[in-house]
């Protein structure tokens, strides 16, 4: 018998997984904090015997070699990846012996990286799948319905490894059963993915009649994908030499606490004071000068995405729970420990006799109201280039949320109405230009809202 279960980052939009059979495991693409994964071999009741990787990930930082110290599991890396550490090298063909008639057996996959080697794993019980693979895990490879996207190692090579994902997921399919699972590691928000998942699993078969890498040819399909590729996340050129110097052991224990002279020094001091609470409850009441990225939404990839790197950050909260939590997807990417923490009432972030500053929130419908009555407003939609293309407010500005911390400036005089397509990175871009001074309202609405409530749109 085997099992395989999956351990879903969903903050990041990444899966890693476990696998084995009565007595031991291997774990691919493990997060950066490893507790959970000894937790998950704990209840099942098995050794790590293997630490695996598909590839030097761009977009978090690794807990693989710490996890192989701890458990004195061999680290199966690429071989033809560079790193500054020892570890097992892994070339095409190559096999383990994971647990008793239980193999995982690399297969080079080329495209998102270089060295992207898949793994395959295969059991001999005469009683299952005779010498079948019964799951296929292809991290940055073959994903549910897309591929990885084959830009993040170097422009120069992007087209070269876009035609060798096509040749890649062609290779899977030829060498695999339409039974197969196909377990990526990206695909399920993260932006290491050259388009959005559909769905929440797959198989060789499904993948064979739906994925464009299979279903079309090299040259159509690779001007497809690259005409697609969506802005690379800031944070990701720090990921892979991370990686690949091999990470440091996460450190979880609990920041030093803030009172409110300190937050006051910190934000004096121009280091970032970040509020994890819901948007509706920043925009009732916040200390001034922070900025809100809500502990529930994609805090981790929006977070490393406009802070300037290395920046001190203060975390603000309801909980100490969710200060634990913020602090342990920010540590898998890279942003190890907050500078200092509060939680509780907001009025105790701030100064006696301080008040809290706030702006209004709205639908798309006050904002039709607003627009009837002739007043000049700046409508800021700071959705993505591809988001807009598909419609846009009728004289609205465009400057996604990602640059949104450096344009400023460019944001025209007079009250902002900022917009995203639900809610949350409006929010955030709220807050950044709260954070300045200017007038804000923040549209907390789905964009299918405006055209419900009369907004003219105009299209690229």
């Amino acid at each position: 018998m085997f099992f395989v279960d999956t351990l879903e980052f969903e903050s990041l939009g990444n899966r890693s997984y476990l696998a084995g059979g009565a007595a031991a495991a291997v774990v691919i693409d493990p997060p950066r904090d490893i507790d959970q994964v000894i937790a998950a071999a704990a209840r099942r009741g098995v050794r790590i015997a293997y630490v695996a990787e598909t590839h030097v990930h761009n977009d978090y930082v690794t807990g693989g070699l710490e996890l192989a110290r701890v458990t004195g599991a061999s680290y199966l890396v690429p071989a033809a990846a560079h790193v500054s550490f020892a570890r097992t090298p892994v070339a095409d063909g190559d096999t383990v012996d994971v647990d008793a008639a239980l193999v995982l057996r690399a297969i080079a996959t080329p495209g998102h990286t270089p060295h992207h080697i898949s793994y395959v794993l295969e059991t001999s019980y005469v009683l299952e799948q005779d010498g079948r693979g019964v799951a296929a895990f292809t991290g940055g490879s073959l994903l549910i319905g897309t591929v990885g996207r084959p830009d993040l190692v170097e422009p120069r090579l992007t087209e070269q490894l876009a035609r060798a994902q096509h040749a890649s997921a062609h290779r899977l399919a030829a060498e695999l059963d339409d039974e197969v699972p196909v377990l990526p590691t990206h695909g399920f928000g993260s932006f290491c993915s050259s388009a959005q998942a559909e769905g929440d699993a797959t198989t060789i078969g499904k993948e064979r009649t739906s994925n464009d890498a299979l279903t079309l040819d090299v040259d159509t399909f690779v001007q497809r994908m690259l005409a697609g590729l969506e802005d690379v996340p800031a944070y990701y050129v720090h990921m892979g030499p991370a990686n690949a110097a091999g990470p440091a052991p996460v450190d979880l224990t609990p920041p030093r606490r803030a009172d409110a002279g300190e937050i006051s020094s910190r934000l004096a001091a121009g280091e970032w004071v970040v509020d994890l609470r819901g948007r509706m409850a920043f925009a009732e009441g916040h200390v001034a000068g922070s900025f809100n990225f809500e502990g529930e939404g994609k805090l981790a990839t929006y977070l490393a995405w406009l802070i300037p790197w290395g920046k001190p950050v203060t975390l603000l909260a309801d909980t100490p729970e969710q200060i634990s939590a913020a602090q342990r997807e920010l540590a898998r990417v890279g942003i190890d420990r907050p500078a200092a923490a509060a939680t509780g009432d907001p009025a105790g972030w701030v100064h006696e006799g301080e008040r809290l500053a706030s702006f209004p929130r709205a639908r798309f419908a006050d904002l039709a109201q607003v627009r009837e009555r002739g007043d000049e407003v700046v409508v800021l939609d700071v959705r993505r280039d591809s988001e807009r293309v598909g419609g846009y407010i009728d004289g609205s500005v465009h400057i996604p949320i990602h640059e949104l911390h450096g344009r400023i400036g460019e944001v025209p005089d007079g009250t902002v109405w900022v917009h995203c397509a639900g809610g949350m990175r409006a929010a955030i871009a709220a807050s950044l230009l709260d954070a300045t001074g200017r007038n804000v309202v923040a549209v907390d609405d789905g964009f299918d809202a405006a055209t419900d409530a009369g907004l003219p749109l105009a299209s690229a």
